[in-house]
């Protein structure tokens, strides 16, 4: 991998002389402009999508020299699709700069440099189609496995337990869930709540199974990507909301708060949702609207939140307001609290306080990613008391930072979804080349289809170590503008291969009793929510890129 890993130096070059050029274009009195940023969108998009690209094939090629290090000689799995990856994404890369390098303030010859000789021989060479055709029938020979996972003793552990578990209890039960709009049955939500899968965020001494001295990003990713195996919106999402709130809880929260609440979340009981977006703010956290307007005794919540999934079994909303009037203090003006309600099963709900407020809420029909429903919830006149004011008195004002802290492993956990749908529609995409057969043979042995089952191998193996790259990474503080990255890059592999996967399928994937379709649907909520890819990539990480060269 030495030679890709010289060609990617190159690259990096010409992205960092593009980043700079982007600088120095707008600077203004306080440092970079974001009015003048914004006239760069088109190449700021470009770049994040290079630096991503890069930095996945250098993870490709660590994990490659790992297992090559594991196997008794010889270029293994592992390698040639770490080679045929790191060329793809060069050849991304030099496509995207090509089309128009004035847009990244390059000149033809810088271009150039990713097109030498040597650099476009390397490229041609892995991914020639007979190249891929090989490898696209070792894919087949190994049934639906793609490259050693490389995992501890206790993350494997964890692996086994969940994998049995999605493709015993959830797999039987998550066709009836999605094509009946239901929500998810007692059947998947006891025996996850009793394995305590909602306490993985939380603390041993709030009564959840993470270690007191540090976080256990790896043992999240693990079994996320094994329920999300199962069904994303039955299983892969649920521990998704409990996680925000610990995490929220554990960066601003008094103790009396944390000693109340972790516990019980841990349990399941109650279950909780988040309610931070509004209609018309997406992903503009600061423009919140949603009003708190202090009273004797606590607060009162009038306005409408959006996209608050499981907000109808949930018993507990985490919810971001405006807690001061004035609009021009922008996120500083924000707070959190916690607010209590009943737990409703339907599609409709409505609670009524003693104090005389309603919550509302009302399930937005989906096309996809269904099990937990996804609501718009009404305050009007809600109350709620001081105590769940998250951070006390001194967390007013606080409540956009606690939000930040909540949604840190938002993007990793998304990435972990998105291999888990990734492998579901893999293994069903390698089994099905199998059965069907056309013009006298099993599909599979065509060499269309081994290319597209090597690419989609290749792809999801990338993703996986990518994702798992950068959990280790933040196991140890580190890895926040790789966790932008590794959710901006898997969770559009995770569309592109559930597409392949439906297509291999041919009109059986377009039918709705084929899991694949299903799979195609719920792959295209992941790069909407968590960070939509355009504000992820132009707010996040090309900015984060800009601001550091």
């Amino acid at each position: 991998m030495q030679d890709g890993l010289q060609y990617l130096e190159s690259a990096d070059s010409v992205i960092r002389k593009s980043l700079i050029w982007i600088k120095q274009q707008c600077i203004g009195g306080k440092g970079v402009s974001n009015e003048k940023l914004d006239e760069h969108q088109m190449a700021s998009f470009d770049l994040a999508w290079c630096a991503a690209e890069s930095t996945a094939a250098r993870f490709a090629a660590e994990y490659a020299r790992k297992a090559a290090a594991a196997t008794s000689g010889g270029v293994c799995l592992e390698e040639r699709m770490a080679r045929v990856f790191c060329a793809e994404a060069l050849q991304n890369i030099h496509n995207r700069l090509r089309a128009r390098p004035q847009s990244f303030g390059l000149s033809d010859a810088d271009v150039a440099d990713l097109a030498s000789s040597t650099l476009s021989r390397f490229c041609q060479t892995q991914l020639d189609a007979g190249n891929l055709e090989a490898l696209g029938r070792e894919v087949i020979a190994l049934n639906g496995v793609s490259g050693a996972y490389l995992l501890d003793e206790h993350a494997m552990m964890m692996q086994d337990t969940f994998r049995k578990l999605a493709t015993n209890v959830v797999m039987p039960l998550a066709e009836e869930i999605h094509r009946e709009d239901r929500i998810i049955p007692p059947e998947i939500l006891d025996p996850l709540t009793e394995m305590g899968c909602f306490g993985l965020s939380i603390p041993e001494r709030y009564g959840g199974l993470q270690s007191d001295d540090h976080e256990d990003n790896m043992g999240m990713i693990v079994v996320t990507e094994e329920l999300s195996r199962g069904s994303l919106g039955a299983a892969g999402s649920l521990i998704t909301r409990p996680e925000i709130l610990s995490r929220a809880l554990l960066k601003g929260g008094t103790e009396e708060q944390r000693q109340k609440w972790l516990p019980q979340v841990a349990l399941g009981d109650p279950l909780c949702a988040i309610a931070v977006t509004e209609p018309d703010t997406g992903s503009d956290v600061a423009a919140m609207r949603l009003k708190a307007s202090k009273c004797d005794g606590g607060w009162i919540l009038d306005g409408v939140k959006t996209w608050c999934t499981m907000a109808g079994k949930a018993g507990l909303l985490l919810v971001l307001a405006r807690s001061n009037p004035d609009r021009s203090l922008g996120h500083r003006g924000l707070s959190m609290f916690l607010v209590e309600k009943d737990s409703y099963e339907g599609h409709d709900f409505e609670y009524r306080q003693v104090q005389g407020g309603v919550l509302t809420g009302r399930a937005i029909s989906t096309i996809g990613y269904r099990g937990m429903h996804s609501y718009e919830v009404f305050f009007d006149n809600v109350f709620v008391p001081d105590e769940n004011l998250v951070g006390g008195p001194a967390g007013e004002g606080k409540g956009f930072y606690f939000t930040m802290a909540g949604f840190a492993g938002g993007r990793i956990q998304t990435a972990a979804r998105a291999i888990g749908v990734m492998q579901a529609a893999f293994e069903r995409a390698v089994s099905y080349s199998q059965e069907r057969k056309a013009f006298g043979k099993p599909i599979g042995d065509f060499q269309l289809t081994l290319v597209k089952l090597a690419r989609m191998a290749t792809l999801l193996t990338v993703s996986r170590q990518f994702t798992y790259a950068v959990g280790s990474l933040m196991d140890q503080g580190l890895g926040q503008m790789e966790a932008s990255m590794v959710k901006l890059f898997t969770c559009r592999t995770a569309e592109w291969l559930t597409r392949e996967a439906m297509q291999i399928h041919g009109g059986m994937g377009y039918a709705e009793e084929s899991p694949v379709s299903r799979y195609f649907l719920d792959a295209r909520v992941l790069s909407i929510f968590e960070g939509a890819e355009e504000t992820l990539a132009l707010k996040v990480i090309a900015r984060s890129l800009i601001d550091a060269v």
